[in-house]
């Protein structure tokens, strides 16, 4: 399942026309009560970029949010599993805080592989359910089965629950 389809009024289908499609290295894999997502990139960077928007992407049609404003996040680990646990779980308390922010895009400005730690900006806006289309709710981050591979094509897998 490489995208998900969602129902788009005229106005959601209008932003998708007025921006650049987003890209979307990422794909959604079944797995029994809950979804993985397997993200790759050039570098691993861009892989860890591609689970966040995944995610989201989970979440609502990521096409239809417009990059009105910008927050930055942080997050640090005690290795790389843990640094990209910790990642995800905070682009999505974001999301499920105050804030309800959703990136249309993100990108990750510095991975400090020595002392785990990473920052990343996004470009989007607060959730609107008049204006974004509903996905499914995600509940929490996990580490069952959480991949990390940096070989000549690094990729992720992450199991989300939802």
């Amino acid at each position: 399942m490489d995208d998900r389809e969602y129902s788009l009024t005229a106005e959601q289908r209008a932003v998708k026309r007025k921006y650049p499609p987003v890209t979307k290295n990422y794909e959604y894999l079944d797995h029994t009560a809950d979804v993985q997502l397997h993200s790759w990139g050039d570098t691993v960077e861009e892989a860890f970029e591609q689970a966040v928007m995944a995610m989201f992407g989970y979440m609502t049609d990521i096409e239809t949010v417009q990059p009105l404003t910008t927050l930055e996040v942080k997050a640090e680990g005690h290795d790389m599993l843990s640094l990209l646990y910790n990642f995800m779980a905070e682009w999505l308390y974001q999301f499920s805080a105050e804030l309800f922010f959703i990136p249309r895009e993100m990108k990750v400005i510095h991975l400090d592989r020595s002392n785990y730690t990473i920052r990343s900006i996004g470009w989007g806006e607060e959730f609107d359910i008049a204006k974004h289309p509903q996905g499914t709710e995600v509940k929490a981050i996990t580490y069952s089965a959480m991949q990390i591979h940096e070989d000549e094509s690094p990729h992720i897998f992450v199991i989300i629950d939802i």
